[in-house]
């Protein structure tokens, strides 16, 4: 089977790029993307791979501001090449299924999410422009949601993340998926036998992930130590944000983050997201998590079992959650928490996305007629 894999961009790493390396071990196959740069990319896996890159990687400085280059992403990922493949599996989050393909191949999209920046949080990206500049953006996320709209027609069959991101192909593209959760490394993280005093939160420091919200919720809190894992372009406006209680410590690789999440009380999460491979890490390593009652992580936690939820995305119920869990600290089993998501695991994403490819590729190519010869 020859097999094509197209993923948005290879910049910074995250839950989408844990779901491309496992596609990768499933089908080693060429790769191709919009930008690559090696040298922010930690995980030396991506190091070994074949990397072809969008005409947009040769742009200045693209790499460190690829973002002001959005109105130029739909024409460059039309324009990479996969006439030499049968299959394209596209990892989505933003514009790789708007590739670009023959009648005769077939395209399956893993989404991540439908485009967050012309779709559900347009607003939150809007208002991260300079004012004088809003009308323009505006202007152009209209462009590329339309754009979006229609892109997902080369795409012959939609997997989802989670049944969140599921119900928003269906609202927005108005097309059936099947969920396929991503794949999380359970068993890189253990349980501590000696809890620390500190709250743990992990992730990408943007501003769709509502860190601000624990960092300023701590400054209410001085008696309480919040610990920060990630690093991003938020990360100097929310160190200014900060008091001594809160630590940052960047980056970890797997094995320190591992270390540092089995020690903490609790992990906490007020971000609206697609599925939440951090939620899953942590609860992989026995922490209840304190989370926004939105999103994938109603698909991955147990309310009162493995997590505390609150309702508004706002400094005070930050605190509020906080103050409740300590109450019920106690009632957490850490050694339940683990064994509920043990079906996350990768062997079950490698099963279930290798049994998918085979089976729309199967019936793709037996139930059409391609007589006529393969057409752009």
């Amino acid at each position: 089977m020859k097999v094509a894999l197209v993923h948005d961009w290879l910049i910074t790493e995250g839950g989408a790029e844990k779901v491309l390396q496992a596609l990768l071990e499933v089908f080693p196959a060429p790769v191709y993307t919009l930008f690559f740069d090696p040298k922010r990319m930690k995980n030396p896996f991506f190091l070994d791979q074949k990397i072809t890159t969008s005409f947009l990687q040769k742009c200045p400085f693209s790499t460190n501001n690829y973002k002001w280059l959005l109105p130029l992403f739909p024409y460059a990922i039309e324009r990479l090449d996969f006439s030499w493949a049968e299959v394209i599996v596209s990892s989505s989050h933003a514009v790789a299924k708007g590739i670009k393909k023959r009648e005769d191949q077939l395209h399956i999209c893993y989404c991540h999410t439908p485009m967050r920046y012309a779709w559900d949080l347009k607003e939150s990206y809007l208002h991260t422009c300079p004012p004088l500049l809003r009308g323009i953006a505006n202007g152009l996320l209209k462009k590329l949601r339309s754009w979006d709209q229609r892109g997902e027609a080369t795409v012959d069959a939609f997997i989802a993340n989670s049944e969140y991101v599921a119900r928003r192909i269906k609202a927005h593209y108005k097309r059936e998926s099947t969920v396929i959760y991503p794949p999380v490394h359970i068993d890189k993280f253990f349980l501590a036998s000696k809890k620390e005093d500190y709250y743990v939160t992990h992730a990408r420091l943007v501003p769709y992930k509502r860190i601000d919200l624990w960092v300023e919720a701590f400054t209410y809190m001085p008696d309480k130590k919040l610990v920060i894992i990630g690093e991003g372009p938020e990360e100097e406006r929310l160190k200014r944000l900060a008091k001594k209680n809160v630590e940052f410590v960047g980056f970890l690789e797997l094995e320190k983050l591992a270390c540092m999440l089995s020690k903490a009380k609790a992990y906490l999460f007020a971000a609206e997201e697609d599925f939440g491979i951090a939620v899953v890490e942590a609860q992989a390593a026995g922490l209840p998590v304190l989370a926004l009652k939105k999103g994938g992580v109603l698909e991955t936690t147990v309310e009162g079992k493995s997590a505390l939820f609150f309702e508004e995305a706002t400094i005070a119920s930050c605190v509020e959650i906080i103050q409740s869990f300590e109450k019920k600290e106690d009632s957490f089993d850490s050694n339940w928490i683990r064994k509920s998501i043990e079906k996350f695991g990768e062997p079950r994403f490698k099963r279930e996305i290798l049994a998918f490819v085979e089976e729309k590729k199967r019936d793709f190519y037996e139930n059409r007629d391609f007589s006529r010869g393969p057409r752009i």
